[in-house]
């Protein structure tokens, strides 16, 4: 089922259109291409909001190319860290058990 939220970015308001249980990730993009927008404007090299909201799209359009072509998926990187995570409790319990 479709609902919709309201947020802000940049100080404007927008509706848009989620499924529901997905609010959660929606609302953490908006916080992060709003934050995004706030750095490219607060730089003061651009003016005008389809400027920055263009330069901001691009620049994670960017990271998002970065991350793929390195050859990793975000599954495939949550899984990296989740075995590093278990590694690092694993020495930290073992160095515990030193003392």
């Amino acid at each position: 089922m479709t609902k919709s939220l309201d947020v802000i970015i940049m100080g404007r308001p927008f509706r848009i259109s989620c499924e529901e249980g997905e609010e959660g990730e929606l609302l953490d993009a908006v916080a992060y291409l709003d934050r995004k927008m706030t750095e490219i404007r607060d730089t003061g090299k651009l003016v005008g909001t389809d400027r920055i909201a263009v330069m901001a799209a691009l620049n994670i359009a960017h990271e998002l190319l970065t991350v793929k072509s390195g050859g990793l998926e975000i599954g495939e990187f949550k899984r990296r860290i989740n075995t590093m995570k278990s590694s690092l409790e694993k020495a930290m319990i073992e160095q515990d058990e030193l003392f």
